[in-house]
């Protein structure tokens, strides 16, 4: 969050600030509430904010990560990005539903299945897996803000997926979804991805302010 140089958004039930954040950025509201309060609190519709790149990491249940997206889409612009945490697992008990005993080491959950849940349903989304350690990133273009096709489905996604496990879906078969991408490639393309999103490089690479 320091590190941000634009105007920004951070959205968590709890926060624990101990450094400036706020540094040289525009604008920083920190909204201390869960993603699916903040949402229908209407904060984005009232300011006339349209979202360039949101980063998606809370509770790591699909159903809540699928919520987050399809409220971020809808207000996010066609040439935005939006980044999914954790999807992509590396062993069974990390994807346990369970949330009072998950594991602490490493817990992704069983968000791993929005890979297939976007591309059956939102076949129109570009998603791209980057290969970073520990558990990837998924980054989904070719936004639709005015698309409704998963929240018109989202009750029959989560019956349809609720029980599903890694394990009974097939390893082999979920990582035959996607190829990874290297993180050298998007260096190679010059960050062609974020071309619209990100800021100009006077701005994002000159020095910010450091707090002592």
């Amino acid at each position: 969050l320091a590190e941000v140089r634009s105007k920004t958004i951070a959205v968590d039930p709890y926060f624990l600030v101990e450094q400036n954040v706020i540094q040289n950025k525009p604008a920083l509201h920190i909204m201390q509430q869960s993603s699916d309060d903040f949402f229908e609190s209407g904060f984005l519709k009232a300011m006339g904010i349209s979202l360039s790149y949101s980063f998606l990491d809370g509770m790591h249940l699909f159903e809540y990560l699928l919520r987050d997206f399809m409220n971020t889409e809808a207000f996010t612009d066609p040439k935005g990005v939006i980044a999914l945490h954790d999807c992509c697992p590396y062993a069974h008990k990390m994807t346990t539903r369970d949330v009072e005993n998950a594991p602490s080491e490493a817990w992704t959950g069983d968000v791993w299945k929005l890979i297939p849940i976007l591309q059956q349903y939102r076949p129109d989304l570009t998603i791209t897996v980057l290969g970073c350690k520990p558990t990837g990133l998924v980054l989904v273009s070719g936004l639709n803000p005015k698309n409704r096709t998963l929240s018109k489905a989202y009750d029959q996604i989560v019956e349809d997926w609720k029980d599903v496990t890694l394990e009974a879906y097939g390893v082999e078969k979920f990582y035959d979804l996607f190829d990874y991408t290297p993180v050298e490639e998007i260096e190679r393309s010059d960050y062609a991805l974020f071309e619209w999103v990100r800021l100009p490089n006077e701005e994002a690479l000159k020095p910010g302010y450091v707090s002592p």
